[in-house]
């Protein structure tokens, strides 16, 4: 990728490191659903998502925001990531989505119908003003034809931490209904335009996250659909129902053999003998340090997930995943 003025026109400003993530299964909960958010403490999901925009009616707009903020002060924050999403700040309620969300203390803002980088850096300009953690990401929706088009830039605000972008997010219902392409169970006509998510994420270093899907009652057409966006280069799928969460969770996990493999790849370059090299040779293939820095994300994510289930106990970072 070639130079990006928008990215270096961003002041660079100190910013945390935050260690790689589980995002396999991420649900959308409305803001003015009681029942749902009382229930976010019990569900093993990585992420949630309190949504302020499609999920709410127009004239429920500050009944959501007091809903979240009554949720976040009396429950306390989930242990699962929290995010918010707001309303497109170019719009009547945006700003004080905003301002309401920076108040609860999520880990990142979802940003909706992003067209282009302008929008995370308006978003981003905002934030500053209002003297947000620094560590406060912005996650953004790909739901448009030109945030499509625009995806190259929109992901390349991902090399400038100073941006906060941290992960694209495949809106795939209003991509549907934006384009008019046919919805078929297969999503044939749609697996073009995600593959392009994926590719803009990875070029960007950032999480990629697969769009909805509405059936929830049909899960094994859901775990085809994870399956696939799996195999799509996905980190993991977003949610409208908690039954979705655990074939999720388990499409997007590794297996035993990638964990193997990984903690393989970690242990070579751990030998004295591998210090200073940048190539070496494992299990009858050349294995590069690319691939160790795959390998420690690959443990850190499943070490992560474990944590979130309740596996305190077990280390992927040997030669064996133990308690």
């Amino acid at each position: 990728m070639g130079t990006c003025a928008t990215c270096d026109a961003i002041p660079r400003r100190a910013m945390k490191n935050a260690p790689p993530r589980p995002r396999r299964s991420v649900l959308y909960v409305p803001a003015t659903n009681a029942k749902a958010l009382a229930k976010i403490a019990a569900l093993a999901c990585d992420v949630v998502i309190i949504d302020l925009e499609d999920a709410v009616a127009p004239d429920a707009r500050e009944q959501a925001r007091e809903a979240m903020r009554s949720f976040v002060q009396q429950a306390g924050r989930p242990a699962c990531e929290l995010v918010i999403r707001v309303n497109s700040l170019s719009g009547e309620w945006g700003t004080e989505d905003l301002l309401a969300a920076v108040a609860c203390r999520p880990d990142a803002i979802l940003l909706p119908k992003v067209n282009g980088p302008r929008d995370i850096l308006d978003a981003n300009d905002a934030l500053d003003e209002m003297d947000a953690d620094p560590a406060l990401a912005l996650w953004a929706m790909i739901e448009t034809p030109r945030g499509l088009l625009n995806l190259r830039e929109i992901a390349e605000l991902g090399r400038n931490p100073s941006a906060r972008l941290g992960c694209l997010v495949a809106g795939t219902n209003d991509l549907l209904k934006e384009t008019g392409i046919r919805p078929t169970p297969d999503r044939r006509y749609l697996q073009s335009w995600l593959a392009q998510i994926v590719l803009a994420a990875r070029a960007g270093g950032l999480d990629a996250l697969d769009g909805v899907s509405n059936d929830f009652r049909d899960l094994a057409a859901f775990a085809a659909e994870c399956a696939q966006g799996r195999d799509l280069g996905f980190d993991g799928k977003t949610l409208i129902h908690p039954a979705q969460i655990e074939p999720a969770n388990a499409a997007f996990s590794p297996g035993e053999a990638e964990i193997a493999e990984a903690q393989a790849i970690v242990a070579a370059f751990a030998d004295p003998a591998n210090a200073e090299k940048g190539v070496i040779a494992l299990g009858g293939r050349m294995v590069e340090r690319l691939h160790l820095a795959q390998a420690e994300r690959l443990l850190a994510k499943a070490g992560a997930a474990a944590f979130n289930a309740g596996l305190q106990g077990i280390d992927f970072h040997g030669g064996v995943a133990r308690k």
